[in-house]
């Protein structure tokens, strides 16, 4: 069985067992969070939410913290001797899919 879920912004299609990341959440590794599911796909079908489905839940595992690879942006602006350089490491969460629920 598989879920789509909405989690740090994004809607991801998760598995059980399948390892993700996502924006930093609340909780110290090996604490469990629940995720709302707006679609669950199975071997009989979809079964979409409106905007959830209800009773359906994911439980996902927070394995660690960390920061993404930095993104660097610049700025520049020709014949005047401008330039900008900044970086940026976003706050992530790493978490594993222990169990995918039926409502």
């Amino acid at each position: 069985m598989e879920a789509i879920v909405r989690a740090g912004g994004r809607q991801l299609r998760l598995k059980e067992g399948q390892e993700f990341e996502i924006n930093r959440v609340d909780g110290q590794p090996g604490d469990m969070i629940t995720l709302p599911v707006l679609a669950l796909i199975d071997e009989n079908g979809a079964e979409v939410g409106t905007p959830v489905v209800p009773g359906a839940a994911v439980r996902a595992r927070i394995t660690a913290h960390g920061r993404a690879p930095k993104l660097l942006f610049m700025k520049y602006k020709n014949k005047v001797r401008y330039r900008r350089k900044v970086g940026h490491k976003q706050p992530i969460s790493r978490l594993v899919v222990e169990a995918i629920e039926r409502g």
